[in-house]
């Protein structure tokens, strides 16, 4: 079953360009060794805050990547441009 982590941040206006360069690093990274992350979704919501959800193939391959993130230098350069960040690990139990 599809699994999903959904982060929700805020980043400064002035670091978003710069941001969205590193997340798009760390998401490339992550692909290479763990291909089952099949979408990930930003939005910027209407308070300025943004979600940022990640669709895994299966939790497994979720919980892999998750394990293995210290390998990833990518991911705290990415997340230093953030604050007041939170994440949740969901599965998706319909989708139309």
């Amino acid at each position: 079953m599809t699994a999903v982590r959904s982060h929700r941040y805020s980043v400064a206006e002035t670091d978003l360009e710069e941001f969205l360069a590193r997340r798009s690093s760390l998401i490339a990274t992550i692909r290479e060794g763990h291909p089952g992350l099949t979408r990930t979704v930003l939005i910027q919501l209407e308070d300025g805050t943004y979600t940022d959800t990640w669709h895994w193939e299966s939790g497994e391959q979720l919980g892999a990547a998750l394990a293995a993130l210290p390998t990833f230098p990518e991911a705290p350069l990415t997340m230093s441009l953030t604050k007041d960040a939170t994440a949740l690990n969901g599965r998706v139990v319909d989708e139309r």
